[in-house]
């Protein structure tokens, strides 16, 4: 396995070299805190993606991988869901596995002080895996479906680095990147 990183201002040349799946760790604003805020996503970019995944890439959305993206866009129609917004403060979020999916056939039960991600996802045209639960509600933490002859997996979870080296989670995403690998 070859394992490459790369900004998102070269991934139109990454996707060109077909890799056999890309993560997307990165938000869409270049700079948050400005005003106006930049973003990287072009329609250009948006196109390349999805015409990666309808050829038989995989796609793996992961946390801000879901953030700041335009709600109409290719790249989120493709995606079947988008992040709309977390509260503050990080609270203890629990996540937990739905039943009858091919990402996660283990009962899981995961607490992780986090950012609990509220996102629209279209149910209808996709298979949620996980959920997640904390004192500010309910909301999908997991997703996949097939996009085209490709494969798109969205998680939320997880933004600190507590979270991100805790064994449940690294678990869910090994499980993750097995399924869309396969």
């Amino acid at each position: 396995m070859e394992l490459a990183t790369c900004n998102p201002n070269r991934l139109l040349e990454k996707l060109a070299g077909k890799p056999d799946v890309v993560v997307l760790f990165s938000e869409n604003r270049i700079n948050p805190a400005d005003h106006p805020v930049d973003t990287w996503m072009t329609e250009e970019i948006a196109d390349a993606i999805t015409q990666y995944v309808e050829n038989g890439g995989r796609w793996l959305a992961w946390h801000s991988g879901l953030a700041s993206y335009a709600i109409n866009g290719k790249y989120t129609q493709m995606l079947r869901g988008y992040f709309k917004y977390h509260p503050k403060q990080h609270q203890l979020v629990r996540y937990t596995n739905t039943k009858d999916n091919e990402i996660l056939s283990d009962n899981i039960s995961l607490d992780l002080l986090d950012e609990h991600y509220f996102v629209h996802c279209d149910l209808a045209q996709t298979t949620v895996f996980l959920q997640a639960n904390s004192v500010d509600g309910q909301s999908i933490a997991g997703w996949y479906h097939t996009y085209g002859n490709g494969k798109v997996c969205c998680l939320t979870p997880a933004h600190n680095k507590e979270g991100l080296l805790d064994p449940g989670f690294m678990n869910i995403l090994e499980k993750c990147l097995v399924w869309i690998s396969a």
